[in-house]
């Protein structure tokens, strides 16, 4: 077996090449049959010539074949992979996860200065970017759903949520785990609170689903005042895209907004156990988050006047972390 080679590992012009691909939609164009790099092109409005030598490489890098015969590229199984939905959206380079990890480009600034690369390429941050572009918010609600269709009906079975008659998910997206809570548990009540675009979309999802006489939703920010009184606050996903001031308020803002006996249920990924290095350098390098050890979890929590309970898996992924609120803290 050969040694494995820096510069393999360095390449730009094969992950670039596959993402260039999948925005341009070759995978769907070409379909089973294949297509000539003429069809394409005029398919993509892109010049013949220089498309032709994109195919090529796709066909070096396995994801496409090329037939001799009838001059047609076709995708391979592994490119196949470019026409699913949800990989559609995380390697689009128009859509907001494709958008975010180009950039990894200006990643020398985020490690030498510890601020986020992303704002540097696109002047503003990434939330930011999803306020002002609606094709960017729709991409990453879609993207968000994609990630979850799998665990969210996971985490919503193996968790007792019955325990909790009333659950406000903070920062939910368009519902897709509050969703799978309220089919599982029909004798739980939700809110979900997130910015006006997606909970208009989860509002219409909810009602779709015929649960809207079940849940309500809020249109708001994590960082302003939650709907109170509820007996359980979930955070899904939320805490490992800020910094730690940044959680810290959305920590204090749920204990504050709970009932003195209510729970705060964190989900997430948690280094150690099912967070890899890469999508914390990819947390950093996008929001100045980070991905964090269970121990830094608690302490981070603890320090907001929340009290830990336990700590369980929900998913090959993520753990389901509880924590009570402390009545003594203002």
């Amino acid at each position: 077996m050969s040694e494995l080679s820096i510069m393999t590992l360095a390449d730009l012009a094969t992950p670039m090449a596959v993402r260039v691909a999948a925005t341009l939609g070759l995978a769907e164009h070409a379909g089973v049959a294949g297509a000539t790099a003429e069809h394409l092109a005029a398919a993509t409005g892109t010049p013949p010539r220089v498309l032709r030598r994109l195919l090529d490489h796709l066909v070096t890098a396995g994801v496409f074949a090329f037939d001799p015969e009838s001059a047609r590229y076709r995708p391979t199984a592994l490119g196949a992979q470019l026409g699913d939905d949800g990989v559609k959206r995380l390697l689009d380079i128009t859509c907001a996860g494709g958008r975010a990890e180009l950039a990894f480009t200006d990643l020398l600034e985020t490690i030498t200065t510890g601020e986020p690369a992303y704002p540097r390429r696109y002047g503003r941050g990434f939330w930011a970017d999803l306020d002002a572009d609606p094709k960017l918010r729709s991409s990453f609600d879609a993207q968000m759903n994609w990630r979850f269709r799998e665990q969210a009906p996971l985490i919503a079975r193996d968790f007792d949520w019955s325990r909790f008659p009333h659950i406000v998910d903070v920062g939910g997206g368009d519902g897709p785990l509050l969703r799978e809570i309220l089919h599982a548990h029909p004798g739980v009540r939700g809110t979900l609170l997130d910015l006006a675009p997606t909970a208009a979309a989860a509002a219409e999802r909810f009602a779709a689903d015929g649960l809207g006489d079940r849940v309500s939703t809020v249109a708001g920010s994590f960082f302003d005042p939650l709907p109170a009184g509820a007996d359980a606050y979930l955070l899904s996903d939320i805490v490992h895209n800020w910094d730690d001031d940044h959680a810290r308020t959305i920590l204090t803002g749920c204990r504050r907004a709970a009932a003195p006996d209510a729970t705060v249920v964190l989900i997430e990924p948690v280094r150690g156990h099912g967070a890899h290095t890469g999508i914390d350098l990819f947390m950093l390098m996008c929001f100045g988050g980070e991905e964090r050890t269970l121990d830094e979890l608690i302490e981070l929590c603890t320090e907001c006047g929340l009290v830990f309970r336990g700590a369980m898996p929900v998913t090959a992924g993520r753990l389901a972390l509880e924590f009570g609120v402390e009545s003594s803290c203002p």
